[in-house]
């Protein structure tokens, strides 16, 4: 039960790595923490309440809210996790697997958003905070798709940030880079696959691998969340872990060429 005062937070996709991490650092600091996901789950022993949610479908979404705010009558904070990649050429996937990817990763997000702005706008505050990665800074080869939903919800972010900051809610992004979850191994693969694609498609996954091998936690992500939801005046941007924080001052800072030889040395791409 919720404690009077005590604040209310959704995440999404909080069954598994970040989403999980986050609602367990989240209710660590008091909050009263509602996660979702796809299909029944549940937590056994934390103090999470799971709830069923298709992010594709404004109906869930109204339920999930309704579920809520008739439970705690508030909502302080919602963290958009819940996402997915696609592994291919960026012409070896249809229409329709772009739109799926987008579905969830971008208008999911911006569906759970519009779904809680106006309980926050009631209560004159609250807070949003996306999960954006590294890739949606920089580009990324073998994964387009996921980073063009990624650099489309930072785009998104922003703005509305400006839009909503006179009532009282505030959007923020956080950036992971590589991170030891279930990400890699759900990687979708592409529908359309191309001979062309094979050999470097299997050498960006190769790669993939190996860089998961020394990847941050996901309660380093976590940790940031948390820092994001609770500062009194938060950035518009967190970075989250040592690799985050080198990329996006690698790219912010270094001459657009050498960067771009770094990454495609990185990638193992012919120059």
């Amino acid at each position: 039960m919720s404690q009077p005062g005590q604040k209310t937070a959704i995440v999404t996709g909080a069954s598994s790595g970040i989403g999980l991490a986050t609602a367990k650092a989240l209710s660590a600091v008091g909050y009263r923490v509602f996660g979702t996901s796809r299909r029944a789950a549940s937590l056994p022993g934390l103090p999470v309440t799971m709830l069923t949610c298709d992010l594709t479908d404004e109906a869930s979404i109204a339920d999930l809210v309704a579920s809520v705010l008739d439970e705690t009558g508030r909502i302080d904070l919602l963290v958009n996790n819940a996402g997915f990649g696609i592994s291919g050429g960026a012409e070896e996937s249809s229409d329709a697997q772009a739109k799926a990817l987008f579905d969830v990763n971008l208008f999911g997000a911006i569906r759970a958003i519009r779904a809680v702005l106006p309980a926050m706008r009631r209560q004159g505050r609250g807070r949003i905070v996306n999960i954006s990665s590294v890739l949606g800074l920089i580009p990324a080869p073998y994964m387009a798709l996921y980073a063009a939903s990624k650099h489309a919800l930072e785009g998104y972010s922003e703005s509305l940030d400006h839009e909503v900051r006179g009532q009282g809610i505030r959007v923020t992004l956080v950036e992971p880079a590589y991170t030891r979850t279930s990400f890699d191994q759900n990687l979708v693969r592409p529908d359309v696959p191309l001979g062309l694609y094979a050999e470097a498609r299997a050498e960006a996954d190769k790669v993939l691998r190996e860089v998961m091998a020394t990847a941050d936690a996901p309660e380093v992500v976590a940790h940031i969340v948390v820092a994001a939801a609770t500062a009194a005046t938060p950035r518009r941007r967190y970075t989250a872990g040592r690799m985050a924080r080198q990329v996006s001052l690698l790219r912010r800072f270094v001459p657009a060429n050498l960067f771009d030889k770094s990454l495609r040395k990185q990638m193992r791409l012919a120059n």
